[in-house]
């Protein structure tokens, strides 16, 4: 009897411990479908990863005012990883014992390419808002929102030769960067097709990006009528303040990166009148979707949204449509609803706020770019 009694209860620890290991991390029945996301609030990238966390919650609370996905409603998680992909790695574990479903993010590329690698061994589904460097989405179950980087250096090329911006080019670009680089690359070789002669292309790198006066210096002796800065916000508010000390004032136009220059802590802004960068969003657009967005992100947050936030906004209602595309309920395994999150992306039209978008099985975003023009400190759009 003493004997069958110890069984017992080491067979109920046992069940007991199988039970608890069973309610950790993501293989735990859900009624909710859980979101995470990751970027940087903090440090370097703050504008962009701020912007992502506020704009999904806006996104998400929308949905679960009005009833939820197919009844269910969103629980919404976000984790800073500070720019460092080392540091995204660790916060994609963190929201994975919380019990994250579907990943929107990494917001910067090279953290988007480092969680991917473990999105992959998990099979877990992950839209990214603005990771844009070409092996964001190398694997299968990752998507994107924003335009590659090879495409923002054909876009840019084009709209500068088609709109007659200038005919002789220079560039400022990080070597270091894969954004910057890939960018630079492509528009380099579109550039050479549209008739446009890049008279100077200057690098730096990570270890070497506060003085620019030897970049913009040749790119004035060699007559640049236009600046191409397929770099982020910080380095090219310097670049437009060294430029101004220098009495060097060119056209300057950038890509996404530059979302967030008239926000720089210390910049002049006056500096930036006149800069043009290619960005699939406008805050001043007057379309009842990008009125309503602004508004709510303007009252709740007391600043104007960048496009980063409506990468991140659209994001989430590409994962609605998915969702309620393939019926998937949150009771499904991580593995399962990223297998019918897959096809759900290539059957869905998302009318959103940066754009009309569909998806192709690599995971690449189609709609139309624009471009705009900061004029008092505001987008005003050039189409």
């Amino acid at each position: 009897m003493k004997l069958f009694k110890k069984v017992v209860s080491v067979a109920a620890a046992s069940a007991m411990a199988v039970s608890l290991l069973s309610g950790c991390g993501s293989s735990a029945p859900s009624d909710t479908y859980k979101i995470g996301s990751i970027g940087p609030a903090t440090g370097g990238g703050a504008a962009y990863g701020t912007c992502v966390k506020n704009s999904i919650q806006i996104a998400v609370d929308e949905i679960n005012q009005a009833g939820g996905i197919n009844g269910k409603k969103i629980e919404y998680k976000f984790e800073d990883d500070e720019l460092n992909a080392e540091k995204a790695v660790n916060a994609y574990n963190s929201l994975k014992d919380w019990g994250m479903q579907f990943l929107l993010g990494t917001v910067t590329s090279a953290s988007s390419i480092a969680v991917s690698e473990k999105t992959k061994e998990d099979n877990m589904f992950q839209l990214t808002p603005s990771g844009s460097a070409a092996d964001c989405v190398k694997y299968e179950n990752v998507f994107r929102v924003c335009f590659s980087d090879p495409n923002q250096g054909i876009a840019s090329a084009d709209y500068i030769a088609d709109n007659g911006l200038a005919t002789k080019i220079g560039i400022i670009y990080d070597s270091s960067d894969v954004y910057s680089s890939g960018i630079y690359q492509k528009f380099a070789e579109e550039a050479a097709l549209k008739g446009l002669e890049i008279v100077s292309a200057e690098a730096f790198n990570a270890d070497n990006k506060t003085d620019f006066s030897v970049h913009i210096q040749k790119a004035k002796d060699n007559g640049a009528e236009l600046v191409f800065l397929p770099i982020y916000y910080q380095e090219a508010s310097l670049v437009l303040s060294q430029a101004a000390t220098m009495d060097y004032s060119p056209k300057f136009f950038g890509c996404d990166g530059l979302d967030g220059l008239t926000a720089v802590k210390n910049f002049d802004e006056s500096l930036a009148e006149g800069v043009m960068l290619l960005t699939p969003f406008a805050a001043d657009a007057t379309d009842d979707l990008t009125v309503n967005f602004v508004t709510k992100y303007k009252e709740q947050f007391g600043e104007v949204p960048n496009q980063f936030g409506a990468d991140a906004y659209d994001a989430v209602y590409a994962v609605k449509a998915a969702i309620e595309k393939e019926g998937i309920t949150p009771d499904m395994s991580v593995s399962d609803i990223c297998e019918k999150m897959k096809k759900g992306m290539t059957e869905i039209e998302v009318a959103g706020l940066t754009g009309t978008i569909t998806w192709d099985a690599s995971g690449e975003p189609t709609k139309e770019p624009k471009a705009v023009v900061i004029e008092n400190g505001s987008y005003k759009s050039m189409q």
